[in-house]
């Protein structure tokens, strides 16, 4: 990773550096605009198709209307009496800058404030949370994930409103910058697993994840052939990763992929059907031999899993 300086008081050498750096004149989509806020001189950056319009609109004419006389003295006054929106940050070092910048948020930088406004006011073009085609239930939710990873940390959100359910949020790629979302419940969960994990995914140097979740995979764990089990579990229902967490297990998401990764896993998870609920002993009827085999063998398997289920359970060998 290139080495970045840390941004100044000066607007002039900011907005200079941003343009040494990003592809400002080059790229059509990385928007610079100037404008002045309470008598000093401003700009803001930002990619066009992930700013929402009305945002934009609303906090530019809300600083238009401050006077001289209203300008704090420090950034952080500023943000919290003359920035209306939600989600703002002030930050330093520019590799953080340009990294918000390139994911969408909008940068504003101030001449006489030392540091860079981050507003999150982004939008993701995205298809409907609509119910995957391979991994459909007879009973249940209609939903699935998508490709845009803060709708799929929302839909698990929604069903676990537990204040122990943890997201951490990790880039991979040194081109890319995918976003990882580790989720898990603290209360729950393996915390050496959990440990080894983060550190394995902190650790990963690569350019790119340019299969996704299969990239990830791939880095975290090199498949041997002594250990010929899945070492993940994918599935495409935010309700089977959401029960997932609350057998102690973690689940992971990457930007761009709409199925999420679960671990550890056994044969039996990679088996398990999203219409058997083993407190009601609900099974979707069957149709045909072949269903009617595979729900068989699959009964055969949950009555043995109390019994030899332990000497398969641990084949995510870290």
């Amino acid at each position: 990773m290139p080495e970045y300086r840390n941004a100044t008081a000066s607007l002039k050498e900011n907005t200079a550096y941003v343009n040494e750096v990003l592809p400002v004149q080059e790229s059509f989509d990385i928007v610079q605009r100037n404008m002045v806020i309470g008598g000093r001189e401003a700009a803001f950056f930002f990619v066009d198709g992930f700013t929402k319009d009305e945002s934009m609109l609303k906090i530019m004419d809300s600083m238009m209307s401050i006077t001289e006389e209203d300008m704090p003295k420090s950034a952080t006054a500023f943000s919290k009496s003359h920035i209306p929106y939600v989600e703002v940050d002030i930050l330093v070092g520019f590799d953080q800058i340009f990294h918000n910048i390139l994911s969408g948020t909008t940068a504003l930088f101030i001449d006489g404030y030392e540091g860079c406004f981050i507003i999150d006011c982004r939008t993701y073009p995205a298809r409907s949370v609509d119910e995957p085609d391979k991994d459909k239930a007879l009973r249940g939710s209609r939903d699935g994930f998508v490709e845009t990873i803060v709708f799929n940390t929302a839909l698990m959100r929604r069903r676990i409103r537990d204040p122990h359910l943890i997201m951490k949020m990790m880039q991979v790629g040194e081109s890319t910058g995918t976003d990882v979302a580790v989720c898990y419940m603290e209360d729950r969960v393996d915390p050496e697993l959990l440990k080894k994990l983060l550190r394995k995914i902190s650790q990963i140097r690569i350019d790119a994840l340019r299969m996704n979740q299969q990239s990830l995979a791939e880095c975290l764990m090199k498949r041997k052939w002594y250990n010929p089990f899945p070492k993940f579990k994918y599935t495409e229902r935010p309700d089977t990763a959401a029960v997932c967490l609350l057998e102690g297990k973690i689940v992971i998401m990457v930007d761009n992929s709409p199925s999420a990764m679960i671990l550890p896993t056994s044969i039996f998870d990679i088996v398990d059907l999203a219409t058997f609920d083993s407190g009601t002993g609900y099974r979707r009827p069957a149709v045909g031999c072949n269903e009617y085999a595979e729900y068989a063998k699959y009964a055969v398997e949950c009555n043995r899993r109390s019994r030899i289920g332990r000497i398969f359970s641990i084949v995510w060998v870290v």
